[in-house]
């Protein structure tokens, strides 16, 4: 899908530049990853070994200054290795809790797919609530806080599809793709001597971040566009090749995240084209399609992109 040439916000802006000189050619997943940050949701993103998941991550962390955890997910990981424990104290007589990798600003949950769906699922709480139960006890999570996963495609052995509970608590779901023989090129020239994750500088502080995350919720939204927001999620309900469509859930992360991109491009409002151009990213996880849809050879984003075609643009903001 073409897209305009658009300005961004000041602040935002800097960051898309500090992440790109660590990441090259993949300035739409930099972007839609902050999108996510900024309307306070979480991205799965899905994709072979090797092509800068982690580095993407890892560079969004260092550009905000915030506190990076990561957890990489393997077939023995427990629950409380997520969440945390509490371990008796011999010497001051009672439970210490010992803090798991959630209690993170910016969490990456690397192969989450590898773990079983016990495990996979002590993440819900956190995303959804932003807090944890530890021994019955709710522990609050720090601000701010935003999960990336990783997950490698299913057909690769040794991986455990994401239960459909899980997948709807992701506001975005992308995929990086190989970089252009160019791009390569490029990235073993900035690999050569030092990598550029070592030397990149924090750009914001996380309570920049948590100001413009706030601002997020002040993004006019027009009523002609929350209709087609609520047509086209009707609409995943309705194709004959959806056997299960979009949540409420699905409207909702539709919304905020065209907040979050006006915002990355500095306007007070949304445009039809914002929520246009996210709906394959903030849908597809969401609907399951029938069998027949399957045998045809179908995907959730082809369906997105019909439903879209055949659902009414609305003429103006207003």
């Amino acid at each position: 899908m073409t897209q305009q040439t658009y300005f961004y916000h000041p602040q935002a802006g800097k960051l898309v530049k500090n992440i790109q000189k660590v990441i090259i050619g993949k300035d739409e997943v930099t972007k839609l990853s902050i999108v996510a940050l900024l309307a306070q949701g979480h991205v799965l993103l899905e994709d072979v070994p090797g092509v800068g998941k982690t580095m993407l991550v890892r560079s969004l962390a260092k550009s905000l200054n915030c506190e990076f955890k990561r957890i990489q997910f393997t077939p023995d990981l427990l629950p409380s290795d997520v969440t945390g424990v509490s371990i008796y104290n011999p010497k001051e007589l009672n439970f210490e809790f010992r803090p798991g990798p959630i209690l993170g600003n910016i969490v990456l949950a690397d192969e989450i797919n590898r773990t079983s769906p016990k495990t996979q699922s002590a993440l819900l709480e956190g995303m959804e609530e932003k807090s944890i139960t530890v021994d019955g006890v709710p522990v609050k999570l720090k601000q701010p806080f935003f999960v990336m996963a990783t997950q490698n495609p299913i057909e690769y052995e040794g991986t455990y599809p994401l239960p459909e509970a899980q997948l709807d608590r992701f506001l975005l779901k992308l995929n990086m793709g190989y970089p252009t023989p160019q791009e390569e090129m490029e990235m073993l020239k900035r690999t050569s001597n030092v990598h550029p994750i070592d030397s990149i500088e924090p750009i914001m502080e996380k309570e920049e971040l948590i100001v413009l995350q706030n601002q997020v919720n002040e993004i006019v939204i027009s009523q002609a566009i929350q209709r087609y927001i609520v047509d086209i999620v009707t609409g995943t309900r309705n194709h004959p090749k959806v056997y299960l469509g979009a949540s409420p859930r699905g409207s909702i992360a539709l919304m905020k995240a065209a907040k979050a991109y006006a915002l990355l491009h500095d306007r007070d409002y949304v445009l039809p084209d914002d929520v246009k151009y996210l709906a394959p990213f903030v849908l597809s996880h969401r609907i399951i399609l029938t069998s027949e849809g399957k045998f045809e050879g179908k995907d959730e984003k082809t369906i997105v992109d019909e439903v879209l075609a055949q659902t009414k643009v609305p003429i103006d903001r207003g």
